[in-house]
């Protein structure tokens, strides 16, 4: 092996380690207990999952449709919503900064936000 083979070798092995450590920490779970409901991109609900009751309550969406959504021990899920492919259902709870919660055809995001936006 020539002197360049090696360097670009060690090159993409370095860029394949530094986005293996990237991905890692982007999904860790969040110790942030603030999070953000917005819908067409405005806030509709600001609160802090710890201090909140469990409860489960409906977002209409302004174009029609709805999503359930559940809070349970300072944790927050989407359990039903009657858009075609569910994949906000299949999302589960809400775990990491790097992964929201999304529901693309009633245009509903849940994330962790910052304690001075809620």
């Amino acid at each position: 092996m020539t002197k360049g083979v090696k360097i670009i070798g060690a090159v993409v092995l370095l860029l394949l380690i530094g986005s293996v450590i990237a991905m890692l920490l982007n999904f860790r779970e969040s110790d942030n207990t603030y999070v953000s409901i917005l819908q067409n991109n405005e806030v509709i609900y600001s609160f802090d999952l710890s201090e909140e009751e469990d409860r489960t309550f409906r977002i209409e969406s302004p174009q029609g449709g709805w999503n359930d959504v559940k809070i349970e021990d300072g944790r927050i899920c989407i359990v039903d919503a009657d858009c075609p492919d569910k994949t906000c259902v299949h999302t589960g709870y809400l775990r990491s900064e790097g992964v929201p919660i999304v529901c693309l055809p009633h245009k509903l995001v849940i994330r962790f936000s910052d304690k001075e936006s809620s």
